[in-house]
């Protein structure tokens, strides 16, 4: 993006189905947040007090992603690059996983024509819970012209090389402050409205935290008290922003439909054998049917 930057690289176990995970991202990028220009992902970077951008992309080596990031954020290189491992899902160990669900007659055959297959984690977790929120019973698309819209309105401005990038992500606190009928002039219903500030509210005051390492069955049960979020959104949530990587949510169309079956107990019988990785074969199962889930 420019020359002044931080150069760094990031190794991985192979394979990594790369185009398939840029695709995923790039479908649910925040406009003014993030970015994804052919084979290179750009966002807006906020860890404590520091403020600026990065970007990844395969670098030239194999096994390896590079990523360049802006000189302000040098004093959080380390906190940063966790979360670009947790987002691109760095730390997966694919062989393994992919020989374990392909135990499964049912599997076997769509993971090995998708193998690398990762499971997006998130760079942010209230971003990305918010960005869950907003997909309820809309599509992608739609979710992502209303993430930039609230973005807009409550996100910090941001200046990065790319004009592109000019928003940081909302902070919980702010988002919590405002009234429903803030957000629903942006094409939300009163009830996702206030969702979203139950969402913020509990984030802002420390109730619910949305990062790796903290207790999964605890953080969906509180989840699934707040109005509006049901165990869809909240496995969802765990699938992505906790790094679950058993989070399962059976009552998804595209899991049933990719597995031919309509009851969501028998779905949760007949995939009992894929723990602890079924998220990973919730997104074969999307990637299969051509789509990639919410």
């Amino acid at each position: 993006m420019t020359r002044e930057t931080l150069t760094l690289e990031l190794d991985y176990r192979p394979p990594l189905a790369w185009p398939r995970l840029s695709k995923f991202l790039a479908d649910r990028a925040i406009p003014g947040v993030e970015a994804v220009e052919a084979d290179c992902y750009s966002r807006t970077v906020a860890i404590g007090n520091h403020r600026g951008w990065l970007s990844v992309k395969p670098a030239h080596r194999e096994n390896v992603l590079r990523v360049e990031a802006s000189p302000s954020l040098a004093k959080v290189l380390a906190p940063m690059l966790a979360r670009v491992r947790d987002l691109f899902d760095l730390d997966a160990q694919p062989q393994l996983i992919e020989a374990h669900l392909s135990h499964d007659a049912r599997l076997k055959p769509i993971v090995e024509r998708q193998t690398g297959l990762r499971l997006p984690g998130a760079f942010d977790g209230p971003e990305m819970a918010v960005r869950a929120v907003l997909g309820q019973q809309i599509s992608v698309r739609a979710a992502r012209t209303l993430a930039g819209r609230i973005t807009a309105a409550f996100g910090d401005p941001v200046v990065t090389p790319n004009p592109d990038l000019n928003r940081l992500s909302i902070k919980a606190e702010r988002l919590a402050r405002a009234k429903a009928a803030d957000l629903t002039g942006f094409g939300l219903t009163r009830k996702r409205a206030e969702c979203l500030l139950a969402l913020a509210g509990a984030v802002a005051e420390g109730d619910l935290k949305l990062e790796p390492g903290v207790d999964v069955e605890s953080t969906i049960e509180r989840l699934k008290e707040l109005p509006g979020i049901g165990d869809w959104t909240a496995q969802y949530i765990a699938m992505r922003a906790l790094r679950w990587p058993d989070a399962f949510p059976h009552t998804d169309l595209g899991v049933r439909k990719a597995l031919n079956e309509n009851s969501a107990n028998r779905i949760l019988e007949m995939t009992e054998s894929w723990r602890p990785w079924r998220a990973y074969a919730v997104m074969h199962l999307w990637n299969s049917l051509g789509g990639i889930g919410k």
